[in-house]
């Protein structure tokens, strides 16, 4: 009998490569949605797109499970060229030229002026750095879960409504079974394993902005937005819109078009996560900061998603200058972006039902999401409309409470760790020391954040507040008085 050697085992094929945030055929979707938001009357391009096959847009994923054939993704191309042709009736009550914006701006509110000696202290800045990597951890694990699978985890780990880090502490296996944890998240945020803030896009971007200051100062353009991506930022590190901006980049496109070029996402949150520093180094003057913010934002992001840049922009000014509460803060940022824009109308909506919630407490606050995941909730989880008003709701419903409001922002689902980091900033920064935040958000941090912006990793948030610090541009005294001009 004759030994045959036994055939080598063939490895098994390799899964198709599937870029998040970029093919045609996913983007297609997202498009017709934002279509139907802002207004243009798209059904018969739709029609075609079903009648050959196209489905809709990935519920929370950034690409569909396998590649559309040559004919489906060239037609899904041709379909997104086709709708940015159409007549937007929106854009007349939401524009996206600065100037034009400035036009809708509200008569200026007396508090929140600049401090008197035109800087601010180290120290507040470190709270606002530490309230944002706090917020945004405590959202980490959860980002991408439905609202119920949030509560659900909480509930089953004692920690509902929310007063801590998420935990698997005695979680039941079977709703872990039901809602997993963010799969990039589990290791490095969930209370027990948090050694430092890791790295997260919620953070890199305000590096990046603190980086864009130092090399070009406040009159920086669009343009010196762009060159600091393309040279410290990862493609594979950006996201949505951020994404198609790079992409259309390297195809030659130049700023501002690399925010409209086929990109549905021009009207999520990115721009949105950009805008810290723009406020921080702005003490009392929102109008400057949200200008500052609208030359970020318009890389890779229009209308609605521009005009959250600049509310948050405002409203961390406002609270820099100091002289001012939460809801001053949040007054501020409704006075930079169009009063008829579906922004604007989202927030005013958000502080209305935290106001007009009668318990105050962080039980009561459920009602109030409940009724925004009701009026919002045919939008993306990372769309600007809905994450503003919740972002305001929260703020509102804690009075601007540091553990109420990062609690209430991530306890709200969407994009959890983007609204917990925005509300941790604004409300560290008005608690105005690392010291008047509870330790323990802030010990797990160890003064030390993760990134994978070059030259910044494992940095200190004291260092980053001694930075920031250094590029606070005081205003002029007459600018410490007067409206914002047109």
């Amino acid at each position: 009998m004759t030994a045959t050697a036994a055939a080598p085992a063939r490895p098994a094929p390799a899964a198709p490569l599937r870029v998040t945030w970029v093919q045609p055929e996913d983007l297609i979707g997202h498009e017709l949605r934002q279509a139907a938001e802002d207004g243009r009357d798209a059904a018969e391009l739709a029609r075609r797109w079903q009648a050959a096959g196209g489905t809709t847009a990935p519920g929370r994923a950034g690409a569909s499970p396998a590649p559309a054939g040559p004919a489906l993704r060239a037609l899904a191309g041709a379909l997104l060229d086709e709708l940015a042709l159409l007549p937007c009736p929106s854009e007349a009550d939401e524009p996206t030229e600065l100037t034009a914006i400035q036009r809708e701006w509200a008569p200026w509110p007396r508090d929140g002026r600049p401090r008197p000696d035109g800087g601010v202290p180290a120290a507040r800045l470190e709270a606002a750095w530490l309230g944002r990597a706090a917020g945004c951890l405590l959202g980490k694990p959860v980002e991408k879960l439905p609202l119920d699978g949030i509560r659900a985890l909480a509930r089953s780990t004692g920690n509902w409504p929310l007063t801590g880090y998420f935990t698997e502490s005695g979680l039941d296996p079977a709703v872990a079974a039901r809602h997993p944890w963010n799969r990039r998240s589990r290791a490095t945020s969930l209370a027990g394993n948090i050694d430092g803030m890791p790295e997260d896009d919620d953070l890199n971007y305000p590096l990046l902005g603190l980086l864009l200051l130092e090399r070009h100062g406040p009159g920086f353009t669009t343009g010196d937005v762009a060159r600091l991506w393309l040279d410290e930022l990862p493609a594979g590190r950006t996201f949505t819109a951020e994404r198609l901006a790079y992409r259309n980049l390297l195809d030659g496109i130049e700023p501002p078009h690399t925010a409209r070029y086929r990109n549905p996402f021009r009207e999520w949150i990115g721009a949105r996560i950009r805008a810290d520093v723009h406020g921080w180094t702005h003490p009392g003057d929102p109008a400057a900061a949200a200008a500052q913010a609208w030359r970020d934002a318009t890389l890779s992001h229009t209308a609605n998603g521009v005009y959250a840049a600049m509310f948050v922009a405002a409203a961390l000014a406002a609270a820099a200058g100091g002289g001012t509460d939460v809801h001053g803060a949040l007054r501020a940022g409704l006075a930079v972006i169009p009063a008829r824009s579906r922004l604007a109308r989202a927030v005013r909506r958000g502080i209305a039902l935290a106001r007009d919630e009668p318990t105050g407490t962080p039980a009561g606050f459920a009602t109030v999401v409940d009724r925004l995941h009701s009026a919002y909730g045919h939008h993306h989880w990372v769309h600007a409309v809905p994450n503003a008003a919740l972002l305001a709701a929260a703020l509102t419903h804690a009075g601007g409470d540091f553990s109420g409001s990062i609690c209430r922002a991530v306890s709200g689902g969407w994009d959890t760790d983007s609204n917990g980091a925005t509300a941790g900033s604004l409300t560290g920064l008005l608690a105005g020391s690392p010291e008047a935040l509870p330790a323990r958000w802030t010990a797990p941090l160890r003064n030390r954040l993760a990134t994978g912006v070059r030259g910044l990793d494992g940095i200190g948030f004291d260092a980053l507040a001694a930075r920031t610090a250094a590029l606070v541009v005081p205003p002029s005294p007459a600018d410490r008085t007067k409206a914002p001009a047109p």
